[in-house]
């Protein structure tokens, strides 16, 4: 990009606190800048995404590359916090794709005159799964969820890539007779507050999942929506557990942490055994 734009691209080297204070000064002087930094060192700029950008409220788009976890580069390359630590900063708007479809869309929304404020776009190491395609841009609501699956009782609430094992679990219990809901929220911030209601509304339990700490993170947040609702619905949180995590593969890493496919699968259907008729 940097030879095919070189009057557009700026290498400023290991230096994640500069960066986001350049993209701040761009930003104040009219430009769109796209700020990229691997989700594990954007904390490293911590101070300059709240002061320099957010307070501000300057358009500067946050692009955080591998975010959950990364596989063998270890605990220190993991983005497992940065929904953690970027949702309680005002101004900001944070979402994450569910596959290179929902992230093509999400960076085109992002660079339209009227997503004039701080946007996070978080997405994880890894190829694409879909199949090749010619690129077409759509427009994402800012903000706004969507169902894909329609079911019964038991919703899986996502964010992220892991909507795809969702979807994909939900398919196969279909041929069980279990039918369940799943919801890709696409935006951590801000919530679909129509979309929660009508999850809470219709479903005696949700599973929340996501690629980020549980400590405060996506489940967190629902969670809390859920805490001063008048539905009584029981929130089960899937994510990456309190403690760091070391070497591996993504499959291995993901499973141990507890959100892959079947474990989501056993969580499933001991609710429905303990909860729910299924």
């Amino acid at each position: 990009m940097q030879k095919e734009f070189p009057d557009r691209c700026f290498d400023v080297g290991i230096a994640e606190q500069h960066a986001v204070t350049f993209a701040a000064g761009l930003a104040i002087n009219g430009l769109k800048p796209f700020c990229n930094i691997y989700s594990t060192f954007s904390q490293r700029a911590y101070d300059q995404i709240v002061h320099d950008v957010a307070l501000q409220n300057l358009p500067v788009v946050m692009c955080l590359d591998r975010a959950g976890l990364v596989g063998n580069d270890g605990a220190t390359h993991h983005g497992a916090y940065d929904i953690s630590f970027l949702r309680c900063i005002p101004n900001l708007t944070i979402a994450a794709p569910r596959n290179e479809f929902q992230l093509r869309d999400l960076l085109y929304t992002a660079q339209l005159d009227k997503s004039n404020f701080p946007i996070v776009i978080r997405y994880p190491r890894g190829l694409s799964t879909e199949k090749p395609s010619d690129i077409e841009f759509h427009e994402i609501k800012i903000g706004k969820g969507e169902r894909l699956k329609k079911g019964e009782d038991i919703a899986i609430v996502s964010i992220g890539t892991p909507g795809n094992t969702a979807l994909n679990l939900a398919n196969d219990l279909e041929k069980e007779d279990i039918n369940i809901s799943v919801y890709d929220m696409i935006f951590v911030k801000p919530l679909d507050d129509q979309l929660i209601e009508e999850i809470l509304s219709q479903h005696k339990h949700i599973i929340t999942i996501e690629d980020n700490a549980i400590t405060g993170g996506f489940g967190s947040s629902i969670s809390e929506i859920a805490s001063n609702s008048e539905h009584n619905t029981k929130v089960t949180r899937l994510g990456i557990p309190d403690n760091f995590i070391e070497h591996g593969s993504q499959a291995q890493l993901i499973k141990d942490c507890g959100y892959d496919y079947t474990y989501l699968l056993e969580t499933v259907k001991k609710i429905c055994k303990l909860f729910i008729k299924c």
